[in-house]
Protein backbone atom coordinates (compact mmCIF):
# COMPACT_ATOMS: atom_id res chain seq x y z
CA UNK A 1 0.00 0.00 0.00
CA UNK A 2 1.42 3.46 -0.93
CA UNK A 3 0.67 6.71 0.57
CA UNK A 4 -1.55 8.85 -0.58
CA UNK A 5 -0.20 12.36 -2.56
CA UNK A 6 -2.51 14.80 -1.20
CA UNK A 7 -0.59 16.24 1.09
CA UNK A 8 2.01 18.88 0.67
CA UNK A 9 4.04 17.41 3.79
CA UNK A 10 5.10 13.94 4.93
CA UNK A 11 6.55 13.75 8.14
CA UNK A 12 7.89 10.56 9.43
CA UNK A 13 8.65 8.61 12.43
CA UNK A 14 12.16 6.53 11.70
CA UNK A 15 12.41 3.30 14.00
CA UNK A 16 9.99 0.55 13.69
CA UNK A 17 8.60 2.75 10.30
CA UNK A 18 11.48 2.99 7.69
CA UNK A 19 14.12 1.42 9.90
CA UNK A 20 14.12 -2.17 11.44
CA UNK A 21 16.39 -2.77 14.46
CA UNK A 22 16.56 -4.53 17.62
CA UNK A 23 18.86 -3.83 20.29
CA UNK A 24 19.72 -5.44 23.25
CA UNK A 25 21.22 -3.96 26.27
CA UNK A 26 20.86 -6.56 29.02
CA UNK A 27 24.03 -8.59 28.00
CA UNK A 28 26.38 -8.94 30.27
CA UNK A 29 29.32 -9.46 27.69
CA UNK A 30 28.20 -5.72 26.25
CA UNK A 31 28.66 -4.36 29.69
CA UNK A 32 32.31 -6.15 30.46
CA UNK A 33 33.90 -4.54 27.05
CA UNK A 34 32.22 -1.47 28.02
CA UNK A 35 33.94 -1.25 31.57
CA UNK A 36 37.09 -2.26 29.50
CA UNK A 37 36.90 0.33 27.21
CA UNK A 38 36.46 2.80 30.69
CA UNK A 39 39.63 1.23 31.94
CA UNK A 40 41.32 2.31 28.93
CA UNK A 41 41.07 5.97 30.00
CA UNK A 42 41.70 5.39 33.68
CA UNK A 43 37.97 5.25 34.63
CA UNK A 44 38.21 1.75 36.45
CA UNK A 45 34.67 -0.11 36.81
CA UNK A 46 33.03 -3.61 37.23
CA UNK A 47 30.75 -4.44 34.56
CA UNK A 48 27.98 -4.77 36.98
CA UNK A 49 28.65 -1.56 38.83
CA UNK A 50 28.75 0.50 35.45
CA UNK A 51 25.18 -0.79 34.44
CA UNK A 52 23.60 0.11 37.49
CA UNK A 53 25.31 3.38 37.15
CA UNK A 54 24.11 3.68 33.77
CA UNK A 55 20.60 3.13 34.72
CA UNK A 56 20.69 5.31 37.68
CA UNK A 57 22.24 8.63 35.74
CA UNK A 58 20.05 8.12 32.73
CA UNK A 59 16.88 7.77 34.91
CA UNK A 60 18.04 10.92 37.20
CA UNK A 61 19.55 12.77 34.13
CA UNK A 62 15.06 12.46 33.11
CA UNK A 63 12.99 13.06 36.02
CA UNK A 64 15.69 16.25 36.52
CA UNK A 65 14.90 17.39 32.33
CA UNK A 66 11.17 16.24 32.63
CA UNK A 67 11.00 18.77 36.29
CA UNK A 68 12.14 21.89 33.91
CA UNK A 69 10.11 21.40 31.36
CA UNK A 70 7.38 21.29 33.69
CA UNK A 71 8.33 24.34 35.54
CA UNK A 72 8.32 25.63 31.75
CA UNK A 73 4.58 24.63 31.29
CA UNK A 74 3.98 26.33 34.74
CA UNK A 75 5.16 29.98 33.85
CA UNK A 76 3.75 29.74 30.41
CA UNK A 77 0.27 29.34 31.99
CA UNK A 78 1.00 32.02 34.30
CA UNK A 79 2.00 34.82 31.44
CA UNK A 80 -1.22 33.29 29.97
CA UNK A 81 -3.35 36.29 28.68
CA UNK A 82 -6.54 33.79 28.00
CA UNK A 83 -7.96 30.05 29.18
CA UNK A 84 -7.58 28.92 25.86
CA UNK A 85 -3.45 29.68 25.41
CA UNK A 86 -2.91 28.10 28.56
CA UNK A 87 -5.01 25.26 27.62
CA UNK A 88 -2.74 24.83 24.88
CA UNK A 89 0.60 24.75 27.01
CA UNK A 90 -0.77 22.01 29.95
CA UNK A 91 0.75 19.24 27.65
CA UNK A 92 3.02 16.11 29.40
CA UNK A 93 6.48 16.82 29.67
CA UNK A 94 8.62 13.90 28.11
CA UNK A 95 12.36 15.03 28.32
CA UNK A 96 14.72 13.52 26.16
CA UNK A 97 18.64 13.74 27.93
CA UNK A 98 21.67 13.91 25.57
CA UNK A 99 23.04 10.36 26.03
CA UNK A 100 26.76 11.49 25.93
CA UNK A 101 26.40 13.57 28.79
CA UNK A 102 25.67 10.12 30.78
CA UNK A 103 28.56 8.62 29.70
CA UNK A 104 30.94 11.83 30.23
CA UNK A 105 29.27 11.75 33.62
CA UNK A 106 30.47 8.06 33.76
CA UNK A 107 34.16 8.93 33.80
CA UNK A 108 33.72 12.02 35.68
CA UNK A 109 32.87 9.33 38.76
CA UNK A 110 35.84 7.95 38.58
CA UNK A 111 38.14 10.94 38.96
CA UNK A 112 38.64 11.26 34.72
CA UNK A 113 37.86 14.45 32.67
CA UNK A 114 36.85 13.16 29.06
CA UNK A 115 36.31 15.08 25.79
CA UNK A 116 33.24 15.79 24.59
CA UNK A 117 34.95 13.70 21.15
CA UNK A 118 35.65 10.69 23.41
CA UNK A 119 32.41 10.83 25.08
CA UNK A 120 30.07 10.51 22.19
CA UNK A 121 32.60 7.62 20.90
CA UNK A 122 32.16 5.88 23.98
CA UNK A 123 28.13 6.18 23.75
CA UNK A 124 28.76 5.28 19.73
CA UNK A 125 30.97 2.16 20.94
CA UNK A 126 28.11 0.82 23.40
CA UNK A 127 25.21 1.48 20.82
CA UNK A 128 27.23 -0.82 18.21
CA UNK A 129 27.84 -3.40 20.96
CA UNK A 130 23.88 -3.33 21.72
CA UNK A 131 22.54 -3.47 18.49
CA UNK A 132 22.16 -7.19 16.91
CA UNK A 133 20.36 -5.64 13.36
CA UNK A 134 19.56 -2.57 11.61
CA UNK A 135 18.36 -1.97 8.44
CA UNK A 136 15.56 -0.62 5.84
CA UNK A 137 12.07 -1.86 5.64
CA UNK A 138 11.84 -3.02 1.98
CA UNK A 139 10.91 -0.34 -0.36
CA UNK A 140 11.65 2.51 2.18
CA UNK A 141 14.38 3.91 -0.17
CA UNK A 142 12.28 3.72 -2.98
CA UNK A 143 8.87 5.49 -1.25
CA UNK A 144 11.26 8.72 0.04
CA UNK A 145 12.18 9.25 -3.42
CA UNK A 146 8.92 8.81 -5.27
CA UNK A 147 7.61 11.69 -2.58
CA UNK A 148 10.51 14.03 -3.53
CA UNK A 149 9.71 13.52 -7.18
CA UNK A 150 6.18 13.92 -6.52
CA UNK A 151 7.62 17.39 -5.25
CA UNK A 152 6.60 16.84 -1.29
CA UNK A 153 8.28 18.11 1.27
CA UNK A 154 9.58 15.35 3.52
CA UNK A 155 10.39 15.85 7.44
CA UNK A 156 11.85 13.29 9.89
CA UNK A 157 10.77 13.72 13.65
CA UNK A 158 12.33 10.90 15.16
CA UNK A 159 12.66 9.87 19.36
CA UNK A 160 16.52 9.51 19.28
CA UNK A 161 20.03 10.51 20.09
CA UNK A 162 21.70 12.52 17.64
CA UNK A 163 24.77 10.50 18.86
CA UNK A 164 23.45 7.27 17.47
CA UNK A 165 20.91 8.28 14.73
CA UNK A 166 22.53 10.50 12.42
CA UNK A 167 25.11 8.25 11.75
CA UNK A 168 22.91 4.92 11.53
CA UNK A 169 20.51 6.97 8.90
CA UNK A 170 23.64 8.24 7.24
CA UNK A 171 25.03 4.63 6.66
CA UNK A 172 21.87 3.32 5.36
CA UNK A 173 21.67 6.06 3.31
CA UNK A 174 18.86 8.19 3.75
CA UNK A 175 19.69 11.16 5.45
CA UNK A 176 20.04 13.28 2.65
CA UNK A 177 16.50 12.07 1.28
CA UNK A 178 14.65 14.30 3.72
CA UNK A 179 14.41 18.26 3.95
CA UNK A 180 15.36 18.26 7.59
CA UNK A 181 15.81 15.84 10.15
CA UNK A 182 14.61 16.41 13.55
CA UNK A 183 16.16 14.31 16.46
CA UNK A 184 14.34 14.71 19.72
CA UNK A 185 17.87 14.93 21.67
CA UNK A 186 18.46 17.91 20.21
CA UNK A 187 15.66 19.68 21.56
CA UNK A 188 15.37 18.22 25.10
CA UNK A 189 11.71 16.75 24.54
CA UNK A 190 10.24 13.99 22.66
CA UNK A 191 7.05 12.58 21.08
CA UNK A 192 3.95 12.85 21.89
CA UNK A 193 4.71 15.96 23.61
CA UNK A 194 3.48 18.94 21.46
CA UNK A 195 6.95 20.95 21.85
CA UNK A 196 8.79 18.52 19.70
CA UNK A 197 6.28 18.53 16.94
CA UNK A 198 6.08 22.19 16.95
CA UNK A 199 9.95 22.44 16.87
CA UNK A 200 9.33 21.34 12.91
CA UNK A 201 6.13 23.02 12.50
CA UNK A 202 7.34 26.65 13.31
CA UNK A 203 10.96 26.48 11.61
CA UNK A 204 8.99 25.13 8.36
CA UNK A 205 5.82 27.01 8.61
CA UNK A 206 4.13 23.68 8.31
CA UNK A 207 0.15 24.04 7.08
CA UNK A 208 -1.14 20.66 9.38
CA UNK A 209 -3.82 20.53 7.40
CA UNK A 210 -2.05 19.72 4.37
CA UNK A 211 0.70 17.35 6.77
CA UNK A 212 1.09 13.77 7.10
CA UNK A 213 2.44 12.01 10.07
CA UNK A 214 3.38 8.76 9.35
CA UNK A 215 4.97 6.47 12.21
CA UNK A 216 4.76 2.91 14.31
CA UNK A 217 3.43 4.07 17.46
CA UNK A 218 -0.60 4.64 18.59
CA UNK A 219 1.28 6.38 21.51
CA UNK A 220 4.57 8.16 20.96
CA UNK A 221 3.35 8.91 17.03
CA UNK A 222 -0.22 9.27 16.34
CA UNK A 223 -1.42 11.01 19.95
CA UNK A 224 0.79 14.00 18.88
CA UNK A 225 0.12 14.33 15.61
CA UNK A 226 -3.21 14.14 16.00
CA UNK A 227 -3.12 17.02 19.43
CA UNK A 228 -1.19 19.08 16.23
CA UNK A 229 -4.62 18.43 14.05
CA UNK A 230 -2.41 16.86 11.85
CA UNK A 231 -3.97 13.36 9.97
CA UNK A 232 -1.86 10.19 10.34
CA UNK A 233 -0.87 7.15 8.74
CA UNK A 234 -0.46 4.15 11.38
CA UNK A 235 2.26 1.52 10.54
CA UNK A 236 1.69 -1.49 12.33
CA UNK A 237 5.10 -3.03 12.31
CA UNK A 238 7.23 -5.52 13.94
CA UNK A 239 8.56 -2.93 16.41
CA UNK A 240 4.90 -1.54 17.18
CA UNK A 241 3.71 -2.26 20.98
CA UNK A 242 2.27 -5.53 21.71
CA UNK A 243 -1.72 -5.02 20.57
CA UNK A 244 -1.26 -1.78 19.44
CA UNK A 245 -3.86 -0.43 16.74
CA UNK A 246 -4.43 3.10 16.50
CA UNK A 247 -8.22 4.21 15.91
CA UNK A 248 -7.42 7.27 15.59
CA UNK A 249 -5.44 6.96 12.87
CA UNK A 250 -6.61 8.21 9.32
CA UNK A 251 -5.20 5.51 7.42
CA UNK A 252 -3.99 2.32 8.98
CA UNK A 253 -1.44 -0.50 7.43
CA UNK A 254 -1.86 -4.45 9.38
CA UNK A 255 1.02 -6.89 9.42
CA UNK A 256 2.69 -4.45 7.79
CA UNK A 257 6.01 -5.76 5.07
CA UNK A 258 7.15 -3.12 2.89
CA UNK A 259 6.24 0.23 1.08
Amino acid sequence: MKLPLTYDNYIFDLYGTLVDIHTDESDTAIWEKLAMFYGYYGALYEAKELKERYETLVKSSEAELKNKLEDMDIEKQKEASDVQFAISYAHEASPEIHIEDVFEKLYEEKGVNPTKELSVHTGQFFRVMSTEYIKLYPGTKEMLKELKEAGKNVYLLSNAQRIFTAYEMRRLDIFDLFDDVFISSDYNTKKPDVRFYKELINKHDIDVAKSLFIGNDSTTDIKGAKECRMDAFYVKSNISPKDDMDHDADYVIDNFTNW
